[in-house]
């Protein structure tokens, strides 16, 4: 494992994982093998739900339950803080670099994680997307007949 994923879990191990945990009604719910992706590397064992709030087009917070390994882990943290405040827009560019820049390394297994996650995210964002606008034409439509 890259020394500069280690150093980065002990911190987190140290400090706590900031952004894990869940959030009520979350408007972006991803669970990594419903989605049949493997980002962590234990098959059978390992879990990964991403939760995202959205407001005014921004992504507000976000949090995560993962029982995956340290590496994993790592580019879950990094993820979440790489998106929060951005707009899902801006969140369209993010690039496994992105993860190697906050880590200072260019760790393969890092890039291999981050390629996933940020799979994972669009997944959500565009499933967003299409459903949230097909509720709020129903939403119009039904306020409409509710008028008529």
């Amino acid at each position: 494992m890259d020394q500069a994923v280690i150093k980065y879990y002990r911190k987190l191990l140290k400090a706590g994982f900031e952004h894990a945990g869940s959030v009520d009604n979350a408007a972006i719910l991803l669970d990594a093998v419903g989605e049949k992706m493997r980002i962590c590397d234990h098959v059978g064992e390992d879990s990964l739900r991403l939760y995202i709030s959205v407001e005014d087009g921004r992504i507000a917070r976000t949090r995560y339950l993962c029982t995956c390994d340290p590496t994993t882990n790592v580019a879950v943290e990094i993820l979440c803080g790489l998106v929060e405040g951005k707009t899902l827009e801006g969140v369209e560019s993010l690039t496994p670099d992105s993860f190697a820049s906050v880590l200072q390394s260019d760790s393969d297994e890092l890039t291999k994680k981050a390629k996933g996650l940020i799979e994972l995210l669009r997944i959500g964002i565009n499933r967003y997307r299409t459903e949230g606008s097909s509720q709020r034409g129903q939403d119009i439509s039904e306020d409409n007949q509710r008028h008529e």
